[in-house]
């Protein structure tokens, strides 16, 4: 059965008059309900202290975590515990979420657009000048308290010949300009007010009245009208509140007495398509902005003469109608939706998803995606840099690139962000595409396909392209794709059915964006790139040429985007991912190279030449292992050790099974066999390092980020010490 948990801050149910209701109706339709408090949460053992409902009496019991809560507390009286509640948020759907004050939610409807039309203007007040200056332009105004409640502090002002007339609580007073003065500066002194024209909802007999609409999700997840109902105001108030002396009607008597029977008919069914239309974009926009969903709304609309609907506020708990008898229906329907949120919160997730995905396209906002057999963390970090020079962005956590990962970016993502860019892994087929179905991009990069993974392809370079050709399958396939021309196996990725853009990059080759005199720098890389006829030089703080690719990868997609040379130059001196050709100047002239996240034959190829351009004397070249080569290990081990003969590399150490074939490789090439040492102990080989290392080396360590290479560079960093 479903357990039902109504946190409240006071401790005693009894205190409470809607409990009772809530516990009765949850047992006829089959769940259980606990009452609870804050303080009675014990996170250790997921169990909290409540009361449960028994013939008649509260008893006081321990109970399990609930399936999901109805929150009916004061906001304000449980900020205290916000912490707490914070946290059982993180475990346990809650029913019932804020929509904000009344200024949030007129600004979130105003940003929604939708429904903006029927929002009266409004303002904050700063001065008096505000009032004024509304005044001036509306003749009447009405200033309510921004997170005022149940018709409370609202003000109804309009000018005389004499200076001001108000009124509040029925009672009209007369002000000078000074008294006014000082009876506004006092109160704004308290407390926020927002500012809005009057609109005059008036019935026959000259009494103010306005709607209630009353909203509420059902047992299936869907919108349905509770009540909507008239209430008017006392004679001599504008104030509809029934706290405040109004009073209500049933809606149709009421518009047959207001209103012709056609027109009647009309409004009634205007009204009944209003409340759920407003109740649904509503939760639309919860969804988009907070990930989370709303149960029930209650909304203050007026009619003016021309039975143009305006609204006055809406409430996100708005309490029982107070007539009507409707308090059981308006329980009935709380305790069936928490039933259905208890059992459906994966639907839900994808239905917020789904419509995150709606509206990013509907809004046209980048989503770039950036796959390959080395790169993606780079790549995506220029792209983002550049893109933060101007955009509200989301980018992915440096190496989260798992569908698991994707799945709590969708989850992230809002509709604050103006660009999404994210890094889309995978070791094996039908993973790329899970990302896209996950979060489909509009923009996608493949940096080049290498030896990555290829023992979980049979050793065939064609089927890791086929793999990463789900990127190009998955996409949207009228969007944009970059390609590395320079990247011989790229030409294997199927792109022949692509219907979209496809721009191509190098710097050895004819390219869309092609960079050219490519130099290592004290600190970096310096090249040049023609864009739109003008030559541009550029650098980057990350040493390598196979970083460069990299940016010019993201002065493809910025270029593309509108960015100008500024934005994109500035947006290169970006935060380089941790542990990616980190550079360590330690004493004794020693320069270290971390670039141990991971590593491919290409990768390892790409990081020995950086150790060759940047080394002013002995280079040492420390390596661990390649992972997921499969067949294909010992080839490709043979291969680097040539590699590291052609660029005369002075010492090669190995770490760990079968990496010793690197070092064969070399002595095959001709290398001193004394200058090759594989080591299977890191203590081992941290003792040899103590032993050789001089002043002026530079050591490059590399290694697939599961063998821990990192040690190593901590054992040499903390050995020698940085200068300072």
């Amino acid at each position: 059965m479903t357990l039902i948990g109504m946190l409240h801050q006071r401790k005693d149910p009894r205190t409470v008059r809607k409990s009772y209701a809530f516990a009765i109706v949850a047992k006829a339709e089959g769940a259980d309900f606990v009452y609870f408090s804050p303080k009675a949460i014990n996170f250790v053992n997921k169990s909290i202290k409540g009361f449960i409902y028994e013939n008649g009496v509260w008893k006081e019991r321990i109970m399990p975590f609930p399936d999901v809560i109805y929150n009916d507390g004061s906001p304000e009286k449980l900020n205290k515990s916000k912490d707490i509640i914070n946290r059982l948020r993180e475990i346990i759907p809650f029913t019932t979420n804020s929509l904000g004050n009344k200024w949030n939610i007129n600004e979130r409807l105003k940003e929604g657009k939708e429904f903006s039309k029927y929002l009266i203007p409004s303002k904050i007040i700063k001065d008096l000048n505000d009032i004024n200056t509304f005044l001036k332009d509306f003749k009447e105004v009405v200033i309510k308290p921004i997170d005022g409640r149940k018709g409370q502090g609202i003000y109804f002002i309009k000018t005389t010949k004499n200076g001001y007339l108000v009124n509040k609580n029925s009672e009209d007073t007369q002000f000078t300009e000074d008294e006014f003065s000082k009876l506004f500066e006092s109160l704004l002194q308290k407390t926020a007010f927002i500012i809005q024209p009057y609109i005059c909802s008036k019935t026959k007999g000259g009494l103010a009245f306005d709607f209630r609409l009353h909203i509420q999700k059902d047992g299936e997840g869907e919108w349905v009208i509770t009540t909507i109902y008239p209430r008017i105001a006392p004679n001599g108030t504008i104030i509809t509140n029934i706290n405040n002396g109004g009073y209500t009607n049933y809606l149709e008597p009421f518009l047959k007495q207001e209103f012709a029977n056609e027109e009647a008919y009309n409004i009634k069914r205007t009204l009944e398509h209003f409340s759920l239309a407003l109740a649904r974009h509503l939760d639309e926009l919860q969804m988009l902005e907070y990930q989370e969903v709303i149960d029930e709304i209650g909304v203050d609309i007026g009619l003016d003469q021309d039975q143009k609907i305006w609204i006055y506020e809406v409430n996100w708990r708005p309490g029982c109608p107070p007539a009507f008898y409707l308090e059981m229906d308006v329980v009935k329907n709380t305790i069936r939706y928490a039933m259905y949120l208890a059992k459906n919160q994966e639907k839900i997730r994808q239905k917020i998803q789904q419509l995150k995905h709606k509206n990013m396209e509907k809004r046209h906002i980048p989503i770039i995606a950036i796959t390959g057999s080395a790169g993606k963390t780079t790549t995506k970090s220029f792209i983002a840099s550049i893109l933060k020079t101007r955009m509200n962005i989301f980018e992915s956590k440096d190496y989260w690139n798992t569908t698991e990962h994707t799945k709590k970016h969708a989850d992230e993502i809002d509709s604050s962000h103006q660009a999404i860019v994210l890094e889309y892994g995978m070791a094996y087929p039908g993973v790329i595409t899970e990302h896209c179905t996950i979060i489909q991009p509009n923009i996608s990069v493949v940096t080049n396909i290498g030896m990555a993974h290829i023992g979980n392809f049979n050793g065939d370079i064609r089927q890791v392209a086929h793999a990463k050709s789900e990127l190009i399958h998955g996409m949207d396939q009228e969007g944009t794709l970059l390609i590395n021309n320079d990247d011989e196996n790229s030409k294997y990725l199927e792109k022949e059915k692509f219907r979209g853009k496809i721009i191509t990059t190098g710097i050895n080759t004819p390219a869309d964006y092609r960079g050219y005199d490519v130099s290592y720098a004290e600190n970096g890389m310096n090249f040049k790139m023609k864009l739109h006829g003008e030559v541009i030089s550029f650098f980057i703080p990350i040493f390598g040429k196979h970083h460069v690719y990299n940016a010019i990868n993201a002065i493809a997609v910025a270029d593309y985007l509108g960015f100008s040379a500024m934005e994109i130059r500035s947006g290169l001196l970006f935060r380089k991912p941790p542990r990616r050709m980190t550079i360590y100047h330690l004493n004794k002239s020693i320069t270290l190279i971390d670039d141990t996240v991971h590593a491919t034959p290409q990768a390892v190829i790409a990081a020995i030449d950086v150790l060759k351009n940047i080394a002013p004397k002995r280079k040492i070249a420390i390596l661990g292992q390649m992972r997921e080569l499969g067949d294909l290990r010992d080839e490709q081990y043979q291969k680097v050790g040539k590699i590291l003969v052609e660029q005369e590399i002075n010492i090669i150490i190995t770490y760990g099974f079968r990496v010793d074939a690197i070092g064969t490789g070399a002595i095959m090439a001709g290398f001193p066999p004394e200058k090759v040492k594989h080591f299977l102990d890191k203590d081992l080989l941290h003792k040899y390092l103590l032993e050789i290392l001089d002043v002026g080396d530079t050591i490059l360590v590399k290694g697939a980020s599961k063998t821990h290479m990192f040690d190593t560079v901590k054992f040499i960093e903390t050995t020698f010490g940085e200068v300072e």
